[in-house]
């Protein structure tokens, strides 16, 4: 037999097919494709010679973070910020907030205390150390963030006449039957010159403990099955709790519906538990930082031009609501954090090669949608505590609040988390007409939405004034080409956020890049000193 040498690639494609995205991306981790984040804890900035100015560009995690670590070390620093808020896109609409976005629609938002939506960034992986590391700095409070939640929904408009299935059915029934057609398989022989007598045992007994395959490896109606998927009568007590045990979705009918497609969804190694969200929104991490360095940070401030000489750099601005005159700040150097979407269309003297770079990569296209309902029905209708729907509706997502659960009141949920095509259908709407089709839509998992929806937010973020896109993509080619040139210091410049990271659309790579970025530039202010 010829030996056979798998790429990377090759061998990750064959570990998803045959044993999920779970496994995959173990294997990635492993093979260093899919590593955690490298922070290890703030950039040593010793050193620094005192009055050494630095004017960072934008208030997102990126600038918050630079500014706050060179004002520690002891540098001059001051902050340019766009909106009139710290944060960027790590961003949390409450009630009474208003929002206007490109092309003059505004929205005000109608939520009642102590309700939100977060239409950016929503959710912290236990491997983004950098963030939360600088939550316990500034004793920002996090909950558990409930992504994966088996007694959600998935749907699809196409199978079971339009009825969702909980997420528990479809993937213990997936499991099961595929349990069973490999059990089958191991007992024709077909396996026998892969593995050995042995393995051969501890695969069967494997595949019939965690198939629920009956002694003929047989995936069929039990109590032992009932007990992963759930039971048609769940047991209780005295005469009336006797249990009944459900029904599993035929192979057939399971395959043909396609929603195992959302199966790994909750396994991706970004997404997988644990997770976590500040208590009250996810800006409250920006905002304590933004405390921090409040009195050197100058909001509604639209960059127009910056110019970098052998002395320093001359930023230019206007104001970001009313325009009127020109103004200037100066500084000896510069941390840009500004998006490469705005970046790309403001005048700045920097090489060819950071130039070419900037203008390369685009940005994903994402809508979110906030809508405030009554009542909690997914909690009192249907026992959805936290945790994310999935349907092929063009609002994809539909995702239910982590925080005080099982109290009685109002709640908002995620109506739709949009992407690709249908981000753009969405963002061609009015706010009012994106939140319209949200309960539109939604209706056909959530009945109840008609009856009991109040008020919503839509924000589609190429229409966000400050950042015209979700986040900056780069395809592997272009970051061969043009990444090392956006991240390299060009004269007294330097660029940082998550456009300048391996962890893009994540405020771990803004962190990250940001501490890297002053990291360099610290070591050439120092020995420019």
């Amino acid at each position: 037999m010829t030996a056979t040498t798998l790429t990377r690639r090759e061998l990750l494609t064959r570990i998803g097919m045959a044993a999920g995205a779970g496994a995959m991306y173990q294997s990635m981790a492993s093979l260093g494709l899919a590593a955690e984040s490298p922070y290890k804890g703030s950039v040593d900035l010793s050193g620094a010679k005192r009055g050494t100015s630095v004017i960072v560009l934008g208030a997102g995690l990126a600038g918050l973070v630079a500014a706050y670590e060179l004002r520690q070390a002891g540098y001059d620093v001051k902050v340019l910020e766009f909106n009139h808020r710290a944060g960027g896109r790590s961003w949390t609409i409450r009630g009474g907030d208003e929002y206007t976005e490109l092309g003059g629609f505004k929205q005000k938002c109608e939520f009642d205390p102590g309700l939100y939506i977060n239409p950016g960034p929503w959710r912290l992986p236990y491997h983004h150390y950098g963030m939360l590391d600088y939550a316990k700095r500034f004793k920002v409070p996090l909950e558990a963030f409930n992504g994966l939640n088996f007694n959600a929904y998935l749907h699809s408009e196409k199978a079971f006449g339009g009825k969702p299935q909980r997420y528990r059915h479809v993937q213990t029934d997936f499991r099961g039957h595929v349990a069973e057609l490999l059990a089958k398989t191991t007992n024709q022989g077909a396996l026998d010159s892969t593995i050995s007598h042995e393995d051969k045992e501890k695969l069967l007994e494997s595949l019939r403990h965690v198939g629920r395959l009956d002694k003929d490896f047989r995936y069929v109606p039990a109590t032992n099955v009932s007990t992963s998927r759930g039971f048609e009568v769940d047991p209780g007590g005295g005469l009336s709790g006797r249990p009944v045990d459900s029904k599993p979705i035929a192979l057939q009918d399971l395959l043909q519906s396609n929603l195992w497609n959302f199966l790994a969804t909750d396994f991706d190694y970004d997404i997988s538990p644990s997770l976590f969200q500040p208590v009250g929104g996810m800006d409250r991490i920006a905002m304590a930082l933004h405390r921090e360095i409040a009195p050197v940070v100058q909001f509604g401030a639209k960059v127009t031009a910056i110019q970098q000489s052998e002395h320093g750099v001359t930023v230019s601005y206007v104001d970001a609501q009313r325009g009127g005159p020109v103004q200037t700040a100066q500084a000896q150097y510069c941390v840009c954090t500004i998006p490469l979407s705005i970046l790309s269309k403001i005048p700045m003297n920097v090489n060819e090669k950071m130039l070419a770079a900037i203008q390369t990569p685009q940005y994903f296209g994402s809508v979110k949608i906030g809508l405030q309902f009554k009542r909690k029905f997914w909690e009192d209708d249907e026992r959805i505590y936290g945790g994310i729907t999935y349907t092929d509706l063009p609002i994809q997502q539909i995702s239910y609040p982590s925080t005080a659960m099982n109290v009685p009141g109002k709640g908002v949920l995620l109506g739709a988390y949009v992407w690709d095509v249908n981000a753009f259908e969405f963002t061609a709407m009015t706010p009012a007409q994106r939140v319209q089709k949200a309960v539109e839509l939604g209706a056909q998992i959530h009945p109840q939405y008609k009856a009991e929806f109040e008020n919503g937010v839509a924000v589609a973020w190429h229409r966000a004034p400050f950042v015209q896109g979700c986040f900056c993509f780069w395809t592997d080619a272009q970051r061969e080409q043009h990444y090392n040139n956006v991240c390299e210091i060009d004269g007294r410049i330097v660029l940082a956020g998550e456009h300048a990271s391996y962890l893009p659309a994540w405020q771990e790579g803004a962190v990250t890049s940001a501490l890297d970025a002053i990291g360099r530039l610290h070591k050439k202010m120092v020995a420019h000193a």
